[in-house]
């Protein structure tokens, strides 16, 4: 099926998606999400796709939510496609790969959480701007991201919301390997093609097992964020944090009163 913002490239087992708004830094709108839950869906049903990429057009890899998309009601009738996306990601059971070739932010970090191998290019830096907009963390990030870091590592990321150079990536485990933007991709491409010749029931039964080892977590933190995010979308602080960008100035919340602070 032919798809505007997701280019799918398929050559010997391997399936390469490419986000294709590189005008918006590949940042994801509703048609966005659709489709690279489509491409997954889809991915997971065909044989001919024994192993799947991730990566971006252009110089970024995804800038996340698009913004201005944030805070309007979705518009088609069965309502956004952000939980039907997770879904699909959460469960995909074969090897998924990321390249991430430059700026990943928001759902650009924490869907490589989900993600068996990623690489990143040297250039690229990730970011969870999550307090920031005044929401909370996504995609069972805030289970997965102490799981995977450590508490304090995890803390530090998400209360200061400061970017992750390359070589932090690598020391905390979020990538395992760093490689020039050009290189990236061709050479991921290559693991993967090494992976997709192996059998694919035994890839998929391999891919099954790693994902049972998390699944609950995963499920049980996926509600709790999704009851946090319901009271967060719309706050004060949330609705101040998308003014300040739209008109390109620092937020202000300091003068938000404290009852509209607490969950």
């Amino acid at each position: 099926m032919a798809r505007e913002l997701v280019l799918e490239q398929l050559a010997d087992g391997v399936l390469t998606l490419t986000w294709n708004r590189p005008q918006r830094k590949n940042a994801f709108n509703e048609q966005l999400w659709r489709e690279t839950r489509d491409a997954l869906r889809e991915a997971r049903a065909d044989d001919r796709v024994r192993t799947v990429i991730v990566t971006g057009a252009g110089e970024a890899f995804s800038a996340g939510q698009d913004l201005g998309e944030m805070a309007a009601p979705p518009r088609t009738p069965d309502g956004p496609a952000f939980p039907s996306f997770l879904d699909e990601l959460v469960s995909f059971d074969k090897p998924l790969l990321a390249a991430v070739n430059g700026v990943g932010v928001g759902i650009g970090l924490t869907m490589l959480l989900h993600c068996d191998i990623v690489w990143i290019a040297s250039e690229a830096r990730l970011r969870a701007p999550f307090v920031t907009l005044g929401v909370v963390p996504e995609a069972a990030s805030s289970y997965l991201l102490p799981l995977q870091l450590g508490h304090q590592h995890a803390a530090e990321l998400l209360y200061t919301a400061e970017w992750l150079d390359a070589e932090a990536c690598r020391e905390l485990g979020i990538a395992s390997r760093i490689l020039p933007r050009t290189r990236l991709l061709p050479e991921l491409q290559a693991l993967a093609t090494r992976i997709a010749a192996q059998p694919l029931g035994a890839l998929r039964h391999t891919k099954r097992l790693l994902l049972a080892v998390r699944a609950d977590g995963i499920g049980a933190a996926r509600a709790r964020e999704d009851a946090a995010f319901r009271v967060r979308v719309g706050s004060a602080e949330n609705i101040e944090a998308l003014k300040a960008f739209l008109e390109k100035r620092p937020a202000d919340f300091r003068g938000i009163p404290a009852t509209d602070r607490e969950a």
